[in-house]
């Protein structure tokens, strides 16, 4: 029986994650701890229900001041070693909990160092965590080093990318507001990059329209978009025959992956709801269309909630789940045959047992 998904059924398939912040998903009652123990005195509460609902209506209130006040307080108490360590142990805790097999988790090391850490003690603490949270709880965990396209750092940062590209960083990002501040300002980065064949993506097509999806891929040279929502404004909606414009047509010729947030994207104003959101034509014309949390803590939100939202919205099945799903795990910055290997070895049996299993759980 070909079972429509549940939440619940969502939960159990082994899913992949590629657009996650690090600073976006701590927990509330580790915020608390992390606050008391560094004697950061900034929260607007120190119960970790209310601080949850805090971050709730703070970052659905429309405001962008707001918004980003949230990260304030995570960033905040994400300023030692220890801190850092818990906070990306419990991630690919709380990530392996809810389903996903493989996720990429980006965060900004520069946004670490305001206590004295270097770039180099931040990435260390990070990897460790990571790399024990994956051995406990059975997920692999690659990040990606973010610079913060407001400043100046991103060949720092990129060539911390290199440096630890073999003890588990997997890419590079730039990130931050987009209007005014356009990818070519790092071109150094992206051309050094290039030169060391590495991977990165960047964000571009979320709070700026196409010019910004165009330098990334034809000016930078991005493997993958962060987000990429605004591609829509190149595509003419006509009765059932959709016109792409050129670069919509190249965005999907060349198989360029959206790392798209579908809840995200409607607390920043890139989409009004989301059956309106335009992943639902995305999908429909081929895009290589990947679901994402971007922040699991401002969103309230999992990957498998993601899902569920599409599947309530579009009526999507299981075979336009594992679509997504194998989407996005071609599209990470693992190694060819890992990928592979959780393709064949991991995502498409655990999606075909769900699908014809009536949803059972598994064994």
């Amino acid at each position: 029986m070909n079972a429509r998904p549940t939440l619940d059924a969502i939960r159990r398939a082994p899913k992949v994650l590629l657009h996650d912040h690090l600073d976006g998903g701590v927990r509330p009652a580790t915020i608390v701890d992390l606050a008391r123990e560094s004697g950061y005195g900034d929260l607007p509460t120190t119960d970790p229900d209310n601080l949850r609902t805090w971050f709730s209506e703070a970052s659905n209130s429309g405001s962008l001041e707001r918004y980003l006040e949230t990260f304030s307080h995570t960033v905040g108490v994400m300023q030692s070693t220890e801190a850092l360590t818990r906070v990306a142990y419990e991630c690919a805790e709380d990530l392996a909990k809810d389903g996903v097999v493989y996720a990429e988790v980006r965060y900004a090391p520069e946004l670490h160092t305001s206590t004295g850490l270097s770039l180099e003690q931040v990435v260390e603490a990070v990897l460790d965590g990571f790399a024990r949270g994956g051995r406990d709880h059975g997920i692999r965990v690659g990040t990606l080093v973010t610079a913060m396209r407001h400043q100046a750092r991103s060949m720092e940062i990129a060539e911390l990318a290199v440096r630890y590209r073999d003890a588990g960083v997997v890419g590079f990002d730039i990130a931050g507001a987009e209007a005014g501040y356009p990818p070519t300002r790092h071109l150094d980065a992206f051309e050094y990059l290039q030169r060391e064949n590495a991977h990165f993506t960047i964000h571009a097509g979320e709070g700026f329209g196409l010019p910004s999806i165009w330098q990334a891929i034809q000016w930078c040279g991005a493997d993958r978009l962060g987000h990429g929502v605004r591609i829509i404004d190149d595509i003419e909606v006509d009765g059932d025959a959709p016109r792409l414009g050129r670069l919509a047509d190249y965005v999907r010729d060349k198989r360029i992956p959206l790392e798209m947030c579908p809840t995200s994207n409607i607390q920043t104003g890139a989409a009004k709801s989301i059956a309106e959101h335009p992943i639902g034509l995305l999908r429909r014309l081929s895009f290589r269309v990947t679901v994402n949390t971007d922040n699991r803590l401002m969103s309230g939100t999992t990957l498998s909630e993601e899902f569920m939202k599409l599947v309530d919205a579009f009526g999507y099945g299981w075979d336009d789940l594992q679509w997504f799903t194998v989407n996005a795990m071609k599209s990470a910055f693992a190694p060819f045959n890992d990928r592979l290997e959780l393709i064949n070895g991991v995502i498409k049996p655990g999606f075909a047992q769900l699908k014809w299993s009536g949803a059972r759980p598994l064994a």
